[in-house]
């Protein structure tokens, strides 16, 4: 991309060097013209001098045109500049947005293997039998060191952007849960998620586990 823009510059300076040139030249000849025709102390007018009056009008006409042609260039180069440049930077956005997907979402592996510690702990405390933690001193620590390791998991995954998905009695969306089953309930719609087997994750808004739901029937 650097290579088309300095092509184009390079084009840019040619074709100001030619109408510079051009202009140059133009003014020699005039300057030239005008000397001449004084001879003696008097001065002639060109329309004495056919000759050179066609001359000098063929060379205006020559000029103009190399003029209109140097500018038609010029224009041309410089939309291929400005064009090289929002190219550029178009690619430049696109390679930003790349880097900063990648360092958000390098963890998302990592994160896929720890939602299986997440479950088997959550699968933990609902083995306790809740009606013996007032008898068992024991038991009831257990559930409650279970209950907080779970609990400070799941701050850690929210800090880092992981973010469990519970869509009880919210519309399927095939995007973010996947269907196990149907279940005929008619005090809710069709399509309704009416139990969720497993919880589902987001990692900054991007799905890494649908969750395991059972939906209405229609």
């Amino acid at each position: 991309m650097a290579s088309r823009a300095g092509l184009s510059m390079l084009v840019f300076g040619r074709s100001l060097s030619q109408f510079r040139a051009v202009v140059s030249a133009r003014q020699s000849r005039t300057l030239r013209l005008a000397t001449t025709a004084v001879v003696n102390g008097r001065l002639y007018s060109t329309e004495k001098q056919p000759e050179e009056a066609a001359a000098a009008g063929a060379e205006q006409n020559a000029a103009t045109q190399e003029v209109e042609r140097l500018t038609k260039e010029l224009a041309e180069s410089k939309d291929k500049y400005m064009r090289a440049l929002a190219d550029g930077e178009n690619m430049r956005t696109r390679l930003n947005k790349q880097i900063s997907d990648a360092k958000i979402f390098a963890i998302q592996s990592f994160c896929k293997d720890l939602l299986e510690v997440a479950d088997t702990l959550g699968h933990a405390i609902k083995a306790v039998p809740k009606d013996k933690l007032g008898d068992n001193t024991d038991l009831k620590s257990l559930y409650e060191g279970l209950t907080m390791t779970r609990a400070s998991l799941l701050q850690v995954f929210k800090r880092h952007g992981l973010e469990a998905v519970d869509p009880i009695n919210q519309k399927f969306d095939p995007n973010l849960h996947e269907a196990l089953f149907q279940k005929e309930d008619k005090t809710v719609e069709a399509n309704t998620v009416v139990e969720v087997t497993k919880l589902g994750y987001k990692l900054h808004e991007r799905c890494v586990r649908p969750a395991l739901v059972g939906v209405s029937k229609c």
